[in-house]
């Protein structure tokens, strides 16, 4: 059975801040799904004398026992782990790294009425300073947040509450837009005022509605059509 979309119903008049995640988000996933799921388990396979099934499942492994923790978004972490160049990897397929439709329309449209607007990610310092390169989206916030800032995975509710100290924000007039689940969770537990979940991270994967909070295919849906 297909989820039927729920779509957001808030007011832009009732928003002050918005947050936004990046990964999945503002930006394609198919670039860290093949990264991760592909390019890696290649030269890991290659430089450990094994297949690419063979990497591909020792990988998958260790990928999930650090799953929704700062580990699986440091590249630190993997570089000494799995005894390769991370960074230096990442930007050899730097070309994938692609906006998705609408969001510099969105992010535009943000800054002309006037609302704070913040990315908050998990992603590694490393990893944003070259998908920030890349895409050239740094000007649009007001401020960048990697969740190592903070000190916890967005996954986990402690995230949220050191965050609003951090920033200074009214969480019952933000919204926060994510492509994961299980942050949506977290935040609707610390009393998140808004949540929109994105229903196609990736470009190469069919759009999958949440079947608990409204989402959006692309940003051009919070746009309103009489601006």
């Amino acid at each position: 059975m297909t989820t039927m979309q729920i779509k957001p119903d808030f007011l832009w008049s009732q928003i002050d801040t918005v947050l936004l995640d990046m990964d999945g988000t503002l930006l394609d996933k198919y670039f860290d799904d093949h990264f991760w799921e592909e390019y890696v388990p290649k030269i890991f396979a290659e430089n450990n004398g094994l297949s690419e099934k063979e990497a591909r499942k020792i990988l998958l492994q260790r990928y999930q026992s650090v799953e929704n923790t700062l580990q699986w978004t440091d590249l630190d972490y993997w570089s000494d782990r799995l005894g390769l160049d991370i960074p230096e990897l990442k930007c050899k397929v730097d070309h994938l790294i692609q906006v998705h439709p609408y969001v510099v329309d969105f992010l535009e449209y943000l800054q002309r009425i006037g609302k704070e607007v913040h990315l908050v990610t998990n992603a590694h310092s490393k990893t944003l300073k070259i998908k920030l390169r890349k895409t050239a989206l740094g000007s649009h916030f007001d401020r960048i947040v990697c969740a190592e800032e903070i000190g916890y995975a967005k996954e986990q509710p402690e995230f949220w509450a050191k965050l609003e100290t951090h920033l200074g924000y009214n969480k019952e007039r933000t919204v926060l837009a994510d492509d994961t689940a299980k942050v949506l969770n977290s935040a609707k537990e610390y009393g998140m005022g808004f949540l929109v979940y994105v229903a196609k991270p990736s470009s190469r994967i069919p759009v999958k509605f949440s079947p608990e909070y409204p989402a959006i295919t692309y940003f051009n849906e919070l746009i309103p059509d009489t601006f």
